[in-house]
């Protein structure tokens, strides 16, 4: 509700909450974001569709027009024009349109918006743990200051009160043996690896897997340094084999013609995990299908497409008992309800002690933010 008028006599008077409307930018930039992620970062084929939507929606109009807005985001610095080499520096001709950090940004933002909501920026985030000791979160006791406290933590209400009781008002002053302290909580830092598989099926039957992993991949990675700064995320991609990308290529990772090599993707998470010096821990595994590849000790891929095969599923299960013994639970989001999966499922948590959510792809982002806020109970 909108306020319009304000008598202390005749109290507060509302109006209806007309809002603001959107600038022809604006309103054709949401709609360019959610393409260039479904495009894996193509600037021309978002385009594309732009255009094809527009002769069905009439998405822009003589005012404002598809070259319009190209150049409005060249002129706000979201794209710029990469000249073409073979061009012999003649600046003749159009070059290739691609994103720029501003853009890459804008998306991470975007996913967050889309699957988690609007968050309110705060301050310094970290885990909650239920262990008191020198932290920046208020816990509501008290005790006497000792040496060494954080100066900011001193409660002056309760040490002004102890000064008046030991001291007297008339000649108030005010001593260490007065001081008190309100108790903080610790808060622990948390160390995230998220593997996506980009393995070939996860574009198979008609659906589109990739484009919600990573949305959800962006999404994770800008809650993360809103809310816990102090927090770390990793992201890995696995197929035939496994690599860690950058957060600023998310936008651009595609599908390839690849097998599930689950195991290699377990290995590099673990070995980034090692070189963390936070106790807390955790693997965040997006996958669709069963894991169907491993390498060779002489180098070779040894691949098998159908059913479950002993030997790589053997080698998944020792990945996840490692995983426990080294404290670093895995959580698997299995984007597939196939009942034979279930099973291996079953048995790849059990070895690690871990969790799996067996879900599609609507509610993914949320359960994974979910499960996110609630590993926040380790201690450090």
């Amino acid at each position: 509700m909108k306020k319009t008028d304000f008598n202390f006599h005749h109290g507060i008077t509302f109006s209806k909450h007309v809002p603001e409307n959107l600038s022809d930018f604006d309103r054709v930039f949401d709609i360019f974001k959610d393409l260039l992620t479904h495009t894996s970062g193509d600037i021309e084929e978002a385009f594309e569709w732009l255009d094809m939507l527009d002769k069905e929606y009439d998405i822009f109009n003589e005012e404002y027009t598809l070259q319009d807005f190209e150049e409005d985001l060249k002129k706000r610095g979201y794209i710029r024009e990469e000249k073409d080499p073979e061009d012999g520096g003649s600046g003749k001709g159009k070059g290739k349109n691609i994103m720029t950090p501003k853009l890459e940004a804008a998306l991470r933002e975007y996913a967050l918006d889309q699957i988690f909501g609007k968050l309110k920026k705060s301050g310094i985030g970290n885990h909650r743990t239920t262990k008191t000791g020198i932290g920046d979160e208020r816990d509501g006791e008290n005790r006497s200051y000792q040496y060494g406290d954080d100066l900011s933590t001193i409660n002056m209400t309760e040490s002004l009160k102890n000064a008046q009781i030991n001291n007297g008002i008339s000649g108030l002053h005010m001593t260490e043996d007065d001081l008190i302290v309100e108790e903080t909580r610790h808060k622990a830092q948390m160390s995230t690896v998220l593997m996506i598989d980009i393995s070939h099926s996860m574009i198979l039957y008609g659906e589109d897997r990739i484009t919600p992993a990573k949305k959800v991949a962006m999404a994770l990675v800008e809650l993360i340094k809103r809310k816990y700064p102090k927090d770390s995320i990793d992201i890995i991609v696995f197929g035939n084999e496994a690599w860690p990308v950058k957060i600023k290529d998310l936008p651009y990772l595609k599908v390839g013609p690849y097998h599930t090599n689950t195991v290699a993707g377990l290995e590099l998470a673990m070995d980034i995990l090692r070189r963390k010096r936070n106790t807390n821990k955790q693997i965040f595994m997006i996958t669709d299908g069963k894991p169907s590849c491993i390498k060779l000790p002489n180098g070779e891929l040894y691949m098998n497409s159908y059913g479950l095969d002993e030997m790589i599923v053997t080698q998944c299960l020792n990945r996840a008992a490692q995983a426990r013994k080294l404290k670093i639970p895995i959580t698997t989001f299995m984007i597939a309800q196939d009942p034979y999966l279930r099973q291996f499922v079953k048995a790849f948590t059990a070895q690690n002690n871990g969790k799996a959510f067996l879900t599609g792809l609507s509610g993914l982002g949320q359960m994974i933010f979910e499960d996110y806020e609630k590993n926040r109970i380790k201690r450090i």
